[in-house]
């Protein structure tokens, strides 16, 4: 019996990838309500992730959650089965500008400025259980999860241990600091992290941040400051 374990875990699992694929193919169709998002202006987007990394690295620190509306087909399906205009979350290290985030492809690191530049909105929340003493800890918890497997059961609600999908990831690396009575829904939602902490800075969606002719006054300083910012940074 233990032989076949493997086999009927596979085909669990391709279950799961094919009805993904069904709902992600009904949510382009239009079956599903909330657009989908699309980049537009490459110059502008250029200068809107100047002005979103410029305020990352003004008020993130380490540990906080970047929780984002992507581009990607899997971003409009979980804003669509969601309701929530947002779709994914990752934990920002501001020494090294990485970020841990769970996607299809499992627990991975990112570079922070590749994160903003798949990013429609990012917002930065600040985990209720975080402190100066713990942010490096939490961090730490996440770093030895990199590798781990994505878990499809657990975004519908059937958890599969020592599998994460990207807000299960974001709760799990400050469970030591739990208090005790914390509550949480059988499927933890990205567009909902705001209920475990306090949001400190919202991006706007891209068609709400500044015009061309409004950010070329400011944005070629702020160019020049994040890249000297991230120049400086430590490569680990």
């Amino acid at each position: 019996m233990k032989s076949l374990l493997p086999h009927a875990e596979l085909y669990i699992m391709q279950i799961i990838r094919l009805l993904f694929t069904i709902i992600i193919v009904l949510s382009l169709s239009g079956c599903l309500g909330r657009p989908s998002v699309e980049r537009k202006d490459e110059r502008l987007h250029k200068q809107q992730n100047a002005i979103i990394l410029h305020a990352l690295l003004e008020v993130a620190r380490t540990g906080d959650w970047l929780v984002t509306r992507g581009y990607h087909s899997t971003d409009s399906l979980v804003s669509n089965v969601t309701g929530i205009p947002i779709s994914h979350v990752g934990i920002i290290n501001t020494t090294t500008n990485q970020v841990i985030e769970a996607e299809g492809s499992g627990v991975h690191l990112s570079d922070l400025y590749d994160f903003i530049d798949k990013s429609y909105r990012l917002l930065i929340i600040r985990p209720r259980w975080q402190s100066p003493e713990n942010m490096m800890l939490a961090w730490l918890e996440a770093e030895k999860l990199v590798g781990k497997d994505y878990d499809f059961l657990g975004t519908i609600g059937f958890d599969y241990p020592h599998r994460y999908y990207c807000s299960e990831l974001a709760i799990a690396i400050y469970q030591q600091w739990f208090i005790g009575n914390e509550r949480f829904p059988q499927v933890i939602k990205p567009g909902e992290l705001y209920l475990y902490g306090t949001i400190m800075y919202d991006s706007l969606p891209r068609d709400e941040i500044m015009t061309n002719v409004e950010m070329d006054e400011i944005s070629t300083k702020m160019i020049d400051q994040t890249e000297t910012s991230l120049d400086a940074a430590p490569i680990l």
